[in-house]
């Protein structure tokens, strides 16, 4: 499955990625959903149960702030 299928067929809700194939900066290509909710934590729960060897990704395909807000982020490097 393609990401742009998984946004679609997932809308607003946390999705757990296998990925199967990436492109050449590391960004996912093709993958198989392993569990999705629209809840964060049922996602994260799943993520503990995933094999070691699995090569996995989280999304939420959602927008991550609502309309009208506005985030910023601050980077100390020491």
């Amino acid at each position: 499955m393609k990401i742009p299928e998984v946004k679609q067929q997932f809308k607003d809700e946390w999705v757990l990625l296998e990925v199967l194939q990436e492109d050449d900066l590391k960004q996912p290509i093709e993958v198989r959903v392993l569990t999705h909710s629209p809840n964060r934590d049922d996602v994260y729960d799943a993520l503990l149960r995933v094999k070691e060897k699995s090569h996995t990704a989280t999304m939420f395909t959602g927008a991550l702030l609502k309309e009208g807000y506005a985030a910023a982020f601050f980077f100390l490097w020491e």
